[in-house]
């Protein structure tokens, strides 16, 4: 009986093909396992039931059908088998209570993050091998419901060093520390020390657009005769533009591409070691490195801009389309040793993980610059983000046996020691001299800076059964972070099993998200042709001068509760229940306009376009980042697989699963001044952004000797309503007067069909939305200059349409 769910709901190749046993070196020592017996493709393996989890459990050889919480495990066959080229959005096509954005404004959107259960990406924490993964320094910092994500941009890591990702859907901080409120996502890499596996994926949009192509290599051999592995992957992926925008107002024309996938080039490469020094102790470590250059449209400016600018008229004679653009280089580096000592697993390691984003406005002008100088600078350094982490932890398990109770009693424990530093790079003098490079002003002197914290915590696990059939784990941990103080978790998780084939399972826990450094110290304004928005330090002039409080740690109590049965033979569902009290939730609030916003932004440093003093309110405005609200988020998950055996004829696997959610808002706060923290618009980011519900289900069919498998999905995307600003009409940049907006219910269909040409090579050919769906229009009035006709923010259907690929892979 399954007690996690292992997820059909997308084919993979149906080629035998060894998988290497889960990683774990965060809890202790293991020797390596041999590879599990080949499983079938959009199946459960016959093992699989037994496969051993090494997330949300301190135990050793804990079984995923045993599981204390509900676990999702997703093969690498599987996420390949989606035909997307990134990880982000593999995943989204796998797991209901995963939620991806739309599509995404500026910088933002060139920054791959998810989020679990309509919460904010920075409500989930991410681990690679049980490691906590460092974060991007790239903040998305324009309005939506991921305002001031730093989460892990998990596409930062190379597709194929994957073996499998564990994803526990239930709050873990006091198992893992800061940011597991949501859940946590485990990524396991290779660590095979055999084999070669290349892969080549190629797609292209319902539109004719947005071409992308992805290569994948990977492999693995011994070392030391056996006493070690090596294995390395590496990943070249590629994203064309797939421009959405409708027409622009001001020309008739499709000239407004600023709605639109970003343009991407992505290499990653990663490096996997292990080797026994001793039968007791093993040496381990990890390095990997991605590098991305991406771009983003901005609105499209008029020839007309430039009348009073000859030089700049004469380099864009029919007006121009600035670009934000990012040169991003991500490093990480994990070493450590693990093994046993008088029956205590130990494992120490130390990980060092830095993200460094270098981000430039392009095809731009600076009118300041050309009024002053004559000069007609058109690419601009415009700012820098760097994010770093070192890890440095000992963690410690032991099974007990006494004479006084009698179950094993497992008791685990450690600390750690974290170095966070955040920086903030002065753009070139030409990107915010005057008013600043056209669409994204450079960062100035002011408003730069380098910052750091130190983080020490310590927890303590214990598990055992209170009867043969009940078990139950406690875990406690305690955190100090040098700016926000100290803070104390807890968590208790039970189950009882009933039979072999129904059991209960329920827990409660208290977490927390620290603030993080960008949330503390980021600052930017934002300039579009006849507006501007800025987005200023919490402890800036500015801020302060408006009621600006000191951050404060995010706070959550978690509940849930489940069942896991097996009706009829071979149909396994889980089904679990859970609500979320997070307080003292962090989004940008306070927002003020001209002419408070215009003082603010002169406040902390920042030029504005000529004649920005006299625009109304709904052009100019800033805000900071507080601690906004109390919010009560509810919700179900489902899962149920279940085969059916047609003899001759082959096999088919179907499967069902089911996230709904629902965010309500139960507390308001205020600033120093008694003033609302939010609009309503704001309220929105925070309840009704993310959809309701999202419904996965489908089959796949194999032939009798699995040369051909075919595989179709239904995706059904819930409701997701937004309060959309005015552009247009007597509400035309409104303050207080919103549109309540409606991205109505939408469904999509997948289907894909695999050739095994023979035991080494493979073909797929697919498609994703096929029939070509789209989010809901938005009216008329609530598009800036006409282009968004589909809402940025959204967390509901992607902006693209239909997607067909072709994946071709090897194996040796």
């Amino acid at each position: 009986m399954l007690a996690g769910s292992f997820l059909g709901a997308i084919p993979f190749v149906a080629v035998a093909q060894t998988t290497s046993a889960p990683d774990q070196t965060s809890h202790r020592h293991t020797k390596r396992i041999p590879p599990t017996t080949p499983q079938q493709p959009g199946m459960t393996a016959p093992g699989a039931g037994e496969a051993i989890v090494v997330t949300g459990t301190r135990e050793l050889g804990k079984k995923a059908r045993d599981s204390i919480s509900p676990i999702d495990v997703v093969s690498a066959r599987q996420i390949t088998a989606t035909g997307q080229p990134t990880l982000r959005d593999a995943l989204s096509l796998m797991l209901p209570s995963l939620t991806i954005q739309a599509a995404g404004y500026d910088t933002g959107a060139l920054t791959d993050t998810i989020a679990l259960r309509g919460l904010n990406p920075n409500e989930t924490l991410v681990l690679v091998d049980g490691k906590r993964r460092h974060t991007t320094g790239n903040i998305y910092a324009d309005p939506g419901p991921q305002q001031g994500a730093t989460a892990v941009d998990i596409d930062m890591l190379p597709m194929s060093m994957i073996d499998h990702i564990e994803v526990l859907r239930d709050g873990a901080a006091a198992q893992y520390g800061s940011d597991a409120v949501a859940g946590v996502v485990n990524i396991i890499l290779k660590k095979q020390s055999h084999g070669l596996n290349l892969r080549s994926n190629s797609g292209i949009t319902s539109q004719g657009d947005g071409y992308q192509q992805g290569v994948y290599l990977d492999g693995g051999t011994s070392l030391g005769g056996g006493r070690g592995y090596l294995h390395i992957g590496g990943d070249f992926v590629h994203v064309d533009h797939a421009e959405r925008s409708g027409p622009d107002p001001r020309t008739g024309g499709y000239d407004n591409k600023v709605l639109s996938q970003p343009e991407q080039t992505r290499e990653a490469v990663a490096v996997k070691f292990g080797y026994d020094i001793t039968d007791n102790v093993q040496a381990y470590a990890t390095a990997t490195y991605a590098h991305r250059h991406a771009e983003a449209y901005q609105n499209y400016r008029l020839a007309s801009s430039l009348k009073n600018y000859p030089g700049y008229a004469a380099i864009y004679p029919w007006g121009y389309s600035p670009l934000e653009t990012i040169n991003e280089n991500d490093y990480e580096l994990t070493a450590g040793f693990k093994g046993t000592l008088a029956g205590w697993h130990w494992d120490l390691s130390s990980v060092w993980g830095r993200d460094y984003n270098a981000i430039n406005t392009v095809n731009s002008i600076n009118a300041s610059v050309y009024t002053a100088t004559g000069r007609t600078p058109t690419n601009f350094a415009a700012q820098g983000y760097s994010s770093t982490q070192w890890t440095n932890s000992l963690d410690l398990s032991r099974n007990f046996h006494t004479s006084f109770w009698p179950y094993g009693i497992n008791v685990a424990g450690g600390a750690s020691y974290r170095y966070e530093a955040y920086s903030i790079g002065t753009g070139s003098p030409d990107s915010y001299y005057g008013s600043g490079a056209d669409a994204l002003a450079g960062t100035n002197p002011g408003n730069a800076g380098n910052f750091n914290r130190d983080v020490i915590a310590g927890y303590l696990d214990i598990a055992t059964h209170l009867t043969k059939h009940w078990q139950v784990d406690l875990a406690g941990r305690a955190e100090h972070y040098t700016d926000v103080g100290s803070t104390q978790t807890g968590k208790v998780s039970t189950r009882y099993d009933f039979g072999p084939r129904f059991a209960i399972r329920g827990g409660f826990s208290n977490g927390f998200h620290a603030p993080t450094l960008a949330q503390e110290h980021y600052s930017a304004l934002a300039i579009s042709p006849t507006a501007a928005r800025g987005l200023i330090a919490v402890n800036s002039p500015g801020a302060l001068a408006n009621g600006a409080s000191p951050l404060k740690p995010e706070h959550s109590t978690s509940a849930e509760g489940g069942i896991v049965v097996e009706p009829i033979r071979k149909l396994h569902v889980t089904a679990d229940v859970y609500q979320i009290d997070l307080r003292d939730r962090i989004l940008p609030g306070g927002n003020v306009y001209n002419p408070q916003a215009y003082q603010a932004l002169v406040a902390d440093g920042f030029s504005l376009p000529a004649g920005a003093a006299t625009w109304t309110p709904g052009q100019l405005s800033t805000h900071w980042f507080a601690n906004v609200a109390t919010t009560r988020t509810q919700g179900l998950d489902l899962t149920a697989t279940y085969p059916t055996e047609f003899g001759q004829f082959g096999h088919a696997d179907w499967d069902v699963s089911l996230n709904l959610n629902r965010t309500r808002l139960r507390h308001q706060g205020t600033d120093s001044t008694g003033q609302s923290l939010l609009n309503v618009q704001s309220i929105a980011y925070l309840t009704t952004e993310y959809p309701r519900s999202k419904i996965i289900f489908g089959g796949t069919w194999h032939s009798p000797e699995n040369r051909w498998a075919v595989a179709v999905h239904e995706i059904r995307y819930g409701q997701a309503t937004s309060n959309l600003s005015y552009y247009y009409g007597p509400n035309a940049f409104s303050t207080t007067n919103y549109l309540q907006f409606q991205n109505q219910p939408k469904w999509t269909t997948n289907a894909s069909v695999t050739y095994n040409v023979n035991k080494h090579w493979s073909a797929t050919i697919g498609g994703n939305n096929i029939f070509a769906a789209y989010p809901s229009r938005v009216p008329y009035d609530n598009r800036y200059l006409g282009a968004p006709q589909y809402y940025f923010s959204a967390s509901q259907l992607g902006i693209n349409g239909g997607y067909y690929y072709l994946d071709v892979s090897a194996r040796f």
